[in-house]
């Protein structure tokens, strides 16, 4: 919050709200030809602190592998915080397209085939930039354990 003298009354300044976001995914069983959802999950997630290392670098013209284009995921089912850096026994992939649902809004689409990241117990999810850069991170509760017949779909909408 910034304070300001205006005509001699302090005016108090604020932003409509902090960034933030929303990972929307749905997880699938593949039996045969036959697709089951076998769970649907919609959770806010954190934003750390290096997708505002990023934003204050896109916002002067520093583009050069600023923006998102992995997802990850891990193991670590920690708490998040906004320090976080890394996703701890990442398998990281391409995000699949993005979306712009609403003003200041982008929506990531993104996957996890049924032949890809088998035998681990994914605990974790996190946005990562094409420098690297974790953007954001969530955890689950109880992971899901990744084989061959599981497939994995799912939104990530980061909201200004």
């Amino acid at each position: 919050m910034v304070e300001s003298q205006s005509m001699g009354c302090p005016v108090q300044l604020r932003d409509q709200q902090d960034m933030r976001g929303i990972l929307d995914y749905k997880v699938y069983r593949h039996r045969g030809e036959v697709k089951e959802l076998i769970g649907a999950f919609k959770d806010e997630n954190l934003i750390v602190n290096g997708a505002r290392n990023q934003m204050a670098r896109l916002i002067v013209g520093d583009f050069t592998n600023r923006n998102i284009t992995k997802i990850s995921f891990g193991t670590n089912g920690s708490t998040p915080t906004v320090e976080d850096t890394v996703i701890t026994n990442a398998f990281t992939k391409a995000v699949v397209g993005f979306t712009y649902p609403a003003m200041g809004q982008v929506t990531i689409s993104w996957n996890l085939l049924t032949s890809e990241n088998n035998g681990q117990a994914i605990m974790e999810f996190g946005l990562v930039c094409a420098d690297n850069t974790l953007f954001s991170r969530r955890v689950r509760a109880n992971p899901i354990y990744k084989e061959s017949d599981i497939s994995i779909e799912g939104q990530w909408t980061i909201i200004y």
